[in-house]
């Protein structure tokens, strides 16, 4: 913002809005007061930067301030609505459209709705005033052809740019806002779009809402539509007035606006210190000596126009009009405070709601690993086909199960976009007072995780444990199926934690990939745990595969006998204890080289460990979902 410059518009007028029966509407009126924001930068080199402070607005405005949606570290200033302090709640009773996309793909433009208006409206609204408003909101904003098709992914073919960003509108005017906010409501359209957009939020204007929203160089046919005109640039205001008297101010200071040249364009040449604005000059009172010096020139600029508006009629006026608005009102900042239109188990059933649908409207990711599973299970059960009870037999059990548990580990690194993908919706809505950070954890695990780590699971259990033909009991199957969900569900607990507030995937793509590398070290098949020395045996306990692999073993081996009698026919059972000089007879001779105890607490000790594990990596996850920054 501070770099470059922006145009800050707004719409409000006073008049009915149309519907039948409803009372005119008188606008509500925003007025900022003396805001400064200032951000710690750090500057330098690596070993010797220092963190300094640099002034982003000075004595100005910005969307997000106005909004209550930025960081209040570093911001000082008075944001007054109709002459009073903003509510603390005021970002969750004004409407706030941010510039990316934040409805769920997967839904209709109708479901999605829905879901703003189970969440935003209170439970005593009635069900059927919810739809009438829907209803409503769909016929004004021109969706009610498209309101059951689905808004679109990279997948999934969807509504159009203009009806996607209508629908990112509509969400927002469920709650019937008086003031709504939109950044870069143009964005990513075409210029016949963008028209329609902006006509469609000056019709809202004039049905007596406050539309107030940044954009940057739009066409004449939206800027003829604005009431209000804000230019900034280098954290300056370089002019706030009616925006048709622009032309007029900046030909005072030098600068006409040529016939047929766009005023938009015009006013971010002259602002970003364009040669032929510049050579418009004629009264020689802003001269710029050295074009090269580009940044030098800028902000050079940009300064000499805050002072010429600070001495102008225009900011006169508003001063004027400030002081009126907020005489004797009693100056408050209260920025962080959110609130919720409805209880806990009532937004858990929402988002779970909402996460299964697009669980299931989006099926190429979930059938895509569910035909990967069937494939290795496929692959491993003919690679270790039929095995034997003896030593050969030994060396293939080992082996499935060490493939068992790493494959549950690394399938487990999907998990990481859970949290990174909708980051921005998730902001965006917790922010807005949808939902609690907790209900939007729980939901998550209920109706994302839990099934897509389950479900694999058990496909991959029964056609492994047949084909491999495994200790033929009802008993044994379950538990090597049980083991291998809590591999799971512990290795997609630790991908949460790492990803969780992250915004590149890479990155916690390459944190999961190298643990996961030293994790399988230690699981027992590399490297026989009992012969690691004493100051680094004790990184076995931190492997997710090493439990898994041990609890497996336990659970095949122990009452298993890998005597291979058939090398000699004279060979007798008692031959078996001397055989075991030479090689393991028993199951639980082989457990107990390896330093596992085989007894049932051999096994369920490391189920509590896994357990133990995915329990702290959940709440690092809740922790870190909430204490992220959720400002920009």
């Amino acid at each position: 913002m501070a770099q470059n410059p922006q145009v800050g518009i707004s719409m409000s007028e006073t008049s009915t809005n149309g519907i039948p029966g409803k009372k005119q509407i008188k606008a509500s009126t925003v007025t900022f007061h003396n805001i400064w924001y200032r951000v710690k930068t750090k500057s330098g080199f690596i070993g010797c930067r220092k963190t300094v402070e640099k002034d982003i607005l000075r004595d100005i405005k910005l969307l997000d301030i106005l909004a209550a949606r930025k960081d209040p570290h570093g911001l000082s200033g008075d944001v007054l609505i109709n002459g009073a302090p903003q509510p603390a709640n005021f970002k969750c009773i004004s409407g706030y459209v941010v510039q990316d996309d934040v409805v769920m793909g997967t839904l209709t433009v109708r479901e999605n709705f829905q879901f703003s208006a189970a969440l935003r409206l209170p439970k005593t609204v009635r069900e059927q005033e919810k739809e009438d408003r829907i209803n409503q909101i769909l016929k004004e904003l021109g969706l009610t052809k498209v309101a059951d098709s689905k808004v679109g992914t990279q997948f999934i073919r969807g509504i159009s740019g203009g009806e996607r960003k209508r629908t990112n509108i509509g969400m927002e005017l469920i709650t019937d806002p008086a003031i709504l906010f939109l950044d870069e409501p143009t964005t990513g359209l075409d210029a016949s779009t963008a028209n329609a957009v902006l006509l469609l939020l000056k019709r809202m204007a004039r049905q007596g809402k406050t539309i107030i929203f940044s954009i940057h160089q739009p066409r004449y046919s939206i800027f003829r539509l604005f009431d209000k005109l804000t230019l900034l640039a280098a954290g300056r205001m370089l002019y706030h007035g009616p925006a048709q008297n622009a032309i007029e101010f900046f030909k005072s200071s030098g600068y006409e606006c040529e016939p047929y040249n766009n005023p938009a364009d015009f006013f971010l040449d002259v602002i970003n210190g364009d040669s032929t604005a510049v050579a418009s000059n004629k009264t020689g009172e802003i001269e710029i000596d050295n074009i090269d010096e580009h940044i030098s020139r800028d902000q050079t600029l940009a300064e000499k126009l805050a002072e010429k508006y600070s001495s102008s009629t225009y900011y006169q006026e508003t001063k004027a009009e400030l002081e009126r608005l907020s005489l004797g009102s009693q100056r408050e900042t209260s920025f962080r405070e959110i609130t919720y239109s409805t209880p806990f188990f009532h937004q858990l059933k929402w988002v779970s709601k909402r996460t299964f649908k697009n669980l299931l409207g989006n099926p190429q990711a979930s059938i895509a690993q569910l035909c990967v599973t069937v494939f290795l299970a496929a692959v491993v059960g003919a690679i270790f086909f039929g095995v034997t009870n003896d030593t050969t037999g030994l060396q293939n059990r080992i082996g499935a199960m060490f493939f068992m548990t790493t494959n549950q580990c690394f399938s487990s690194i999907s998990a990481i976009e859970l949290f990174v993908v909708e980051k921005k919706i998730f902001i965006h809505e917790y922010i807005s007072g949808y939902y609690r950070i907790s209900a939007y954890f729980f939901s998550k695990l209920m109706a994302d995780l839990i099934p897509m780590r389950t479900l694999p699971s058990i496909i991959f259990t029964s056609i492994v444990y047949f084909m491999l033909g495994l200790k033929p009991t009802a008993e044994a199957f379950f538990i090597m199926m049980f083991t291998l969900m809590m591999v799971s569900y512990t290795a997609t607990s630790m991908a949460l934690a790492i990803a969780a507030g992250q915004s590149v995937v890479a990155v916690a793509n390459l944190l999961m990939t190298i643990a996961f590398v030293f994790m399988i070290i230690f699981s027992g098949l590399l490297v026989n745990l009992t012969s690691i020395l004493p100051w680094l045996a004790w990184l076995q306990y931190f492997s997710i595969p090493r439990y898994g692999m041990t609890a497996l073993q336990v659970n095949e081996l122990a009452d298993l006998n890998f005597c291979n009698v058939s090398m000699n026919e004279n060979w007798s059972n008692s031959n078996c204890t001397d055989l075991s000089k030479l090689q393991m007879c028993t199951g639980e001779q082989y457990l107990k080289s390896q330093g596992i105890e085989p007894t049932a607490w051999g096994l369920w000790q490391n189920h509590v460990a896994l357990a133990c594990m995915t329990v702290t990596f959940l709440t690092i996850s809740y922790m870190k979902l909430r204490f992220m920054k959720k400002f920009s």
